[in-house]
């Protein structure tokens, strides 16, 4: 029982949906950010659940593993099929297959992508909030747990699946939560497997929370003359419960990013990208206590988005903020990481982290979602440097060993893949003995994306 001859059987059942072509082998062993490419065998791209399930029961019965593929966006490595075996793309199935408007709910396939589902959801009144910036698809957001700029309002991707369609290992199909708003009916797996990284098994359908389109909507962008200031301006408005939308925060670094790659005009300074939901009232009562905490902090240049066009290209901006610090050196590639702390000591991890990069010979930006704790570095390195890349991993270790004592964690939204598994037992000690043991409980022969999220033989 080798890889091969899983391959042999897969060929017969899947045709040419089934691929080794070297084009479609190095498409899926890419990474976003600076890990080597991985190639596997081969490539799948079924259909539905029932061809996953025969897919996955073959490979488990001859040991070659399989790595659920979405759309490739994760940044740690997640879905890089180190020890070989197949690639299985969920692209293909991307529909989506029911709207229960009255119940605010949706269900999906994997394949579907944030952006496509809330076009189809448009003529609804409804949207799909959580948003990673990347054009995700949705399985692959749950299996990650993905958040993002709309978190501190919306919640992330474990406060907005209420049930799912999983395969198991052994092909096994099990469906995990219902559509009903609460349920006190045994262990809560669904849970198991949102954050799974695709090692317990494969998502094949998922059911959503959906929410109201918001009334009205405004936007804005202020600068401040440093980091602290900015960041405690972020630590009032969610002390004093002013329903942000988005509170977004980026550093000097990447101001001068978004001038360079996007052609603004920002200052070179510490700035807070911001967005209110609601109805025209709220959102004009909620934008002026803003407004006033902003001032008191020393803010100025506070902007105005309020029409449509204007506030995409606020949030596009945002979103290519990864492209933008790249473009900062040319040819460069990135270790990008990310680490969560409580609100009361944000300020002080970003602030001692924004010293620790500048007192060494790494480019790193930084930004993040700090409505909810979380921030993000971009340590920008040479491809093929091993003593810069040396540099930046040490960064990241401090930048997650200072995380964990400040009571945070070392990832709030990326996830572990590969990069962050060597913090695993850190940060959760025996619980990750537990893990493990999981693992081996629903996937005996380590078949499911072998190497992250747990140790592995």
């Amino acid at each position: 029982m080798t890889i091969q001859t899983a391959l042999k059987e897969l060929s017969k059942m899947l045709c040419n949906r089934l691929s080794a072509s070297d084009p479609d082998r190095n498409a899926h062993a890419q990474s976003e950010a600076h890990f080597p490419p991985c190639p596997p065998d081969a490539v799948a791209f079924p259909q539905d659940t029932a061809e996953v399930s025969r897919i996955l029961k073959i490979c488990n019965e001859h040991g070659c593993p399989v790595v659920p593929w979405g759309t490739g966006t994760s940044l740690e490595g997640h879905a890089l099929a180190t020890r070989g075996g197949v690639s299985l793309d969920m692209g293909r199935m991307d529909r989506l297959l029911a709207v229960h408007a009255e119940d605010m709910d949706a269900v999906v396939q994997p394949g579907l992508t944030r952006e496509a589902l809330n076009q189809e959801l448009r003529a609804t009144g409804l949207f799909f909030p959580v948003d990673p910036g990347a054009n995700a698809s949705l399985g692959g957001m749950a299996a990650t747990r993905a958040s993002g700029t709309t978190a501190v309002r919306y919640g992330t991707l474990r406060d907005n699946i209420m049930a799912l369609e999983v395969v198991l290992a052994d092909g096994r199909v099990i469906r995990t939560g219902s559509r009903a708003r609460k349920s006190s009916a045994g262990y809560d797996l669904t849970a198991l497997f949102v954050g799974s990284e695709g090692t317990l098994g494969v998502i094949t359908e998922l059911t959503v929370r959906l929410q109201g389109q918001p009334e009205a909507i405004s936007a804005a962008i202020c600068a401040f003359d440093d980091i602290d200031a900015a960041v405690n301006t972020v630590i009032a408005t969610i002390q004093m419960g002013i329903p942000m939308a988005r509170i977004e925060f980026v550093d000097a670094a990447t101001a001068c990013a978004f001038n360079l790659y996007a052609k603004t005009e920002m200052p070179e300074k510490p700035h807070l990208l911001v967005e209110f939901h609601g109805s025209p009232a709220g959102v004009a009562e909620q934008a002026e206590r803003f407004g006033e905490i902003v001032a008191d902090m020393g803010g100025s240049g506070f902007e105005w988005a309020r029409k449509t066009e204007d506030r995409t290209a606020l949030w596009d901006m945002r979103h290519k903020a990864y492209y933008a610090c790249l473009a900062l050196r040319k040819g460069a590639t990135a270790l990008v990481t990310d680490v969560c702390v409580p609100i009361s000591r944000l300020a002080q991890t970003v602030e001692e982290t924004r010293a620790d990069i500048d007192a060494s010979p790494i480019t790193g930006p930084i930004l993040g979602h700090v409505g909810d704790g979380n921030f993000h570095a971009i340590l920008l390195v040479d491809p093929g440097d091993a003593a810069q890349l040396a540099e930046a991993r040490a960064l990241s270790n401090r930048m997650v060993e200072r995380a964990l004592e400040m009571g945070g964690t070392m990832t709030g939204e990326h996830g572990v893949g590969l990069g962050k598994l060597d913090y695993m037992e850190r940060e959760h000690g025996q619980g990750w003995m537990v893990m493990g043991e999981i693992k081996r409980a629903l996937d005996p022969k380590n078949v499911l994306n072998p190497g992250k999220v747990v140790r592995s033989n």
